[in-house]
């Protein structure tokens, strides 16, 4: 297949973009503030809204215009290919995604599977792993919903037991949240899903201190890393897991329907596929755990152009650019009695994303007044824990639309 010359079409490379940025890349994340008008220049590699104010990435990272053509010459050219291309080089090039993708991640590329997201992802591992009856497992009640609902189902299907912890908005210190999890381990824990960010507050968790006390104890580790993969820096290698599952349609900015499972070479015979393989298929290849049938083969290509992409900017770059965004908007309201930060301030546990919430106002109203009086979308987060609107900047966002949002939440607080 003869691919495009990325490079030549991206529309950054021509704006002078990557040396601009890249002359700051070893300095602290404020100096980012006077480099706006080069990261000007990377949102206008986006088509946006311009009704209103977009704060809501963290569901769905929109993907810039390179990306997106990429995407759509991609389907054009497996359209025009048809079942040609189906029977010949469709598994050829899945695999070279999983190389750039093992590459990007820092683990071995027969240790990872394309799957559509990290829901897909991290469930294969919860349903598929070899239970025992009173087997007990360990997550969080601040981790995301759906995995929480197939540990609830494995109670059901298998017998074994869920212990649910809880992890403070605003921790101590490491060992604190470490600690939270020791003490849940028995005898008969087996396995312990984690947050790498937390969804709801985009706390990051100090995983390969929590993997390394668990692996003490005989635990098997499992990350869901919806929100960290090209987001945070972070290897998946040094972090130590035996698990970890993500999105690529989020922070890497692919097409809906892509993510990617992690499991170490020695545990692929350790979990149950989700579809049967072909028994030539031995149970310690990677390949045992990734039957799909017939799937959008076009978004799999374009992930090799998101990398692309993503490397253009720079890995270090892009990461700064998130937490200044975020350290902007934040220390401009963290002063304020009427506003809760359900987030932590320390840059350490620190994304992109934050969650703040307005004394006296349930989370829907909040981010209802945002939406229809100020035009800045968010999404309303009310759990047991964390009572807030879920702000989620992205690298295109501005300093001026951040201003927008600190009046708002200002103007509202008063009220």
């Amino acid at each position: 297949m003869n691919k495009r010359d990325f490079i030549k079409n991206s529309f950054i490379v021509g704006a002078g973009l990557i040396s601009g940025i890249n002359s700051a890349n070893n300095q602290n994340s404020e100096i980012l503030l006077s480099y706006n008008n080069e990261w000007e220049k990377v949102r206008n590699d986006y088509e946006l809204p311009t009704d209103f104010i977009n704060l809501e990435n963290g569901y769905y990272c929109i993907q810039p215009k390179p990306i997106l053509q990429a995407y759509q010459q991609n389907i054009n050219f497996v359209n025009k290919q048809g079942s040609y291309y189906m029977r010949t080089v469709q598994f050829e090039n899945k695999k070279k995604s999983v190389i750039a993708l093992a590459e990007l991640a820092g683990c071995a590329e027969e240790e990872l599977i394309i799957t559509r997201n990290t829901t897909e992802a991290l469930n294969l591992i919860i349903s598929g792993y070899k239970w025992q009856v009173g087997d007990e497992a360990i997550f969080a009640e601040q981790d995301y919903g759906a995995m929480q609902d197939m540990f609830k189902q494995v109670v059901a299907r298998n017998g074994i037991k869920n212990v649910v912890v809880s992890i403070p908005n605003q921790p101590k210190n490491d060992e604190e949240i470490v600690d939270i999890y020791k003490q849940a381990i028995t005898s008969k824990t087996k396995l312990l899903m984690v947050s790498h960010v937390i969804n709801i507050t985009g706390q990051v968790l100090p995983i390969k201190k929590i993997v390394e006390m668990a692996h003490q104890h005989n635990v098997k580790v499992l990350v869901d890393g919806a929100h960290a993969f090209a987001h945070i820096q972070f290897n998946i290698k040094e972090l130590g897991c035996d698990y970890y599952g993500t999105s690529l349609h989020k922070w890497l900015s692919c097409p809906l329907g892509a993510g990617f499972l992690f499991v170490k070479k020695e545990l692929i015979n350790s979990v149950w596929p989700l579809f049967a393989e072909h028994e030539s298929v031995k149970n310690t290849d990677i390949a045992y755990l990734n039957h799909t049938g017939t799937i959008p083969v076009h978004t799999d290509l374009t992930i090799i152009d998101a990398i692309k992409y993503y490397k253009l900017i720079g890995i270090k770059n892009k990461h700064e650019r998130l937490l200044f965004l975020r350290n902007y908007w934040l220390n401009k309201i963290k002063d304020n009695p009427n506003i809760i930060i359900n987030s932590p301030i320390d840059d350490n546990r620190a994304c992109a994303i934050a969650n703040v919430g307005v004394v006296g106002l349930n989370p829907i109203e909040l981010a209802k007044n945002l939406f229809e009086k100020f035009k800045i979308y968010t999404v309303a987060i009310d759990t047991k824990t964390v009572k807030g609107v879920r702000i989620t900047p992205n690298v295109y966002t501005t300093t001026n639309e951040l201003d927008l949002l600190v009046n708002a939440l200002n103007q509202i607080a008063k009220k």
